[in-house]
């Protein structure tokens, strides 16, 4: 018997399964009752899908050492022995009712004051983490559940956790997590140790707060703050190259102190970002001492005027093809996320598909803020550009659409301005370069 296939009724150590919920790379979660205790109420049973895993231990003794209301309380570590097999180590957990951070912005909508509230939470659990010396290294929306009934938000699914002292498990990079949430320093690092396999990056707690940052910038936008488009040289070595700061309030109406934290957290000097402990105070704060408008409903800004763009496409080309130029490095080394499964099987919300060849109507000021999560970028046009490059395509790195060549990009709807939406994906414009003739 595997432990990704128990049937409702198998038990494991205490405990009864009651039912399978999500499975991810290294374990799979089920619904669970304690034996002979069933009125104790459900919890979270987590198996190994490997055997005499280390990370179970690992997550498992982080999670021994935290004692926080946003961190779900361990019940039990042991391991499961196959009848004349394999041992598998299990955890059992506190069972959190509820849906992901950014599913429950998707669904119903969200405040600023409500934002801040549990982005409050989410950072004192990472406080009492990093009390602990140690470090979540994969905070985002989908590995926070807004808990049915009271609302609070719990930070769940350590499993690429670590801690000071703890057993090197990881001895290649990329590091653990989700590379969208990969901090400045984290990235630079892997460029400059990209031919070293067995570097290994030390995530601290600032990483947690760019992470942190990333989370709460796609929760109120629905899109991912600017990404790096590439390294340059400096005396100081490498450093990220990130385009021009686009503040949350470019795109919705956020509180703008909520936005200066946001701001703050992204900031590329770990220094700058501060501690978990003063993400919490800080808005904490703004939760008391925000006025009325902090509970509006976040709403998207009207949407930018397109017309100049449709009229000069070359700006977007242009555009377009800068940021692949400089992101290639990146493309290359970091493959295009899909839906990740989370603790007890959330699944990243994605955002809505491209829209094809339809028209787009614009977003006003006071829709429901899911209107937001709608690509608003420019279908790709029905012929290609002047000097855009034509069939043959370059296999495995361009897609031919509509007669020309098309590089996809990390970025998925709502598009950038710089790029173009196609069956739920975004693309820029490959130039066909001619290089110059040479002569001896």
């Amino acid at each position: 018997m595997h432990p990704a296939l128990l049937s409702p009724g198998t038990v494991v150590g205490g405990w009864r399964v009651v039912s399978p919920c999500g499975r991810g790379a290294y374990g799979v979660i089920y619904k669970a009752g304690k034996v002979g205790h069933e009125e104790a109420g459900p919890f979270a049973l987590k198996m190994a899908l490997h055997a005499l895993d280390p990370r179970f231990e690992r997550e498992a003794e982080l999670l021994s050492r935290l004692h926080h209301p946003s961190v779900p309380r361990l019940h039990d570590r042991r391991v499961w022995g196959v009848p004349g097999g394999d041992v598998f180590p299990y955890l059992v957990m506190d069972w959190v009712d509820g849906v992901s951070l950014y599913e429950r912005a998707e669904q119903q909508g969200c405040t600023s004051r409500q934002v801040m509230q549990w982005l409050s939470q989410v950072a004192r659990a990472l406080e009492a983490v990093h009390e602990e010396e140690g470090v979540h290294r994969d905070v985002k929306g989908d590995n926070v559940r807004v808990r049915t009934g009271d609302g609070r938000a719990v930070l769940m699914d350590f499993g690429s956790g670590n801690y000071r002292r703890a057993a090197v498990l990881t001895h290649q990079t990329p590091p653990p997590g989700t590379p969208r949430y990969y901090s400045p320093e984290s990235l630079r690092f892997q460029w400059e140790h990209r031919r070293q396999p067995v570097a290994r990056y030390e995530a601290l707690p600032a990483d947690d707060l760019y992470a942190l940052g990333v989370t709460a910038y796609r929760l109120v936008t629905g899109r991912y703050p600017p990404e790096a488009l590439g390294m340059k040289e400096t005396q100081a070595g490498f450093q990220p190259v990130y385009p021009e700061w686009e503040p949350p309030g470019k795109w919705v109406s956020v509180h703008p102190e909520l936005e200066a934290l946001i701001r703050r957290w992204l900031s590329v000097e770990p220094a700058d970002r501060g501690s978990a402990a003063e993400a919490a105070e800080g808005l904490e704060h703004w939760v008391k001492k925000a006025g009325p408008d902090a509970d509006h409903l976040i709403a998207p800004r009207q949407a930018p005027d397109r017309t100049a763009l449709a009229k000069a496409p070359w700006l977007a080309v242009a555009a377009g093809m800068c940021l692949v130029a400089g992101a290639w490095w990146m493309k290359d080394r970091f493959p295009m996320e899909g839906p990740e499964e989370g603790a007890q099987g959330t699944h990243e919300g994605g955002e809505s598909g491209g829209l094809g060849d339809a028209g787009v109507p614009p977003l006003l000021e006071g829709e429901p803020f899911a209107l937001a999560r709608q690509g608003i970028g420019l279908a790709v046009p029905k012929k290609p550009f002047p000097g855009q490059r034509r069939p043959p395509c370059k296999p495995r790195v361009e897609t031919e659409i509509h007669g020309g060549c098309w590089s996809p990009h990390r970025e998925m709807p709502p598009c950038d301005d710089s790029m173009f939406e196609w069956q739920g994906s975004c693309y820029v414009p490959v130039l066909d370069i001619q290089r110059p003739t040479t002569s001896e």
